[in-house]
């Protein structure tokens, strides 16, 4: 039995505690949105709601670590980025489709772009870290 390669040395301290503070932000958000509100803006509320699934799921392979976490960490940060930059997009070219703010909206403008900046940091930190391994491994 091969032992998991931790995911969270380094810079991924440091994601794994963004994540997670991203997981507690938006979880708290949509579920007080959802549950008082939901009619208000309900495509708004479970967007929320999904960013906080994907950020939980992320934060979850980052700290189970082993390669297959990575790769499952690499889909859902790539997911993530699409994500931000979909919603970020619709945001700015339809304001009425969004009576009130997601996560995701104006690419994270009212959580200080964290949440595009975070999945661009994860992937690079997460692709360059498999590489160096491969390099290691040939050495």
């Amino acid at each position: 039995m091969t032992s998991r390669q931790k995911l969270i040395s380094g810079p991924g301290i440091l994601l794994v505690w963004l994540y997670g503070v991203m997981v507690v932000g938006a979880v708290s958000r949509s579920a007080y949105q959802i549950s008082t509100e939901f009619d208000r803006a309900p495509l708004a509320y479970s967007l929320s709601a999904l960013a906080g699934l994907v950020y939980g799921f992320i934060t979850y392979t980052l700290v189970r670590g082993g390669e297959r976490a990575r790769r499952a960490a690499v889909v859902c940060c790539a997911a993530e980025l699409l994500g931000v930059l979909v919603v970020g997009a619709w945001t700015l070219a339809d304001p009425g489709a969004f009576p009130d703010a997601t996560v995701w909206s104006d690419f994270g403008m009212g959580y200080l772009f964290i949440p595009v900046l975070l999945p661009v940091t994860a992937l690079y930190w997460l692709v360059r870290g498999r590489a160096a391994d491969r390099q290691a491994v040939a050495a």
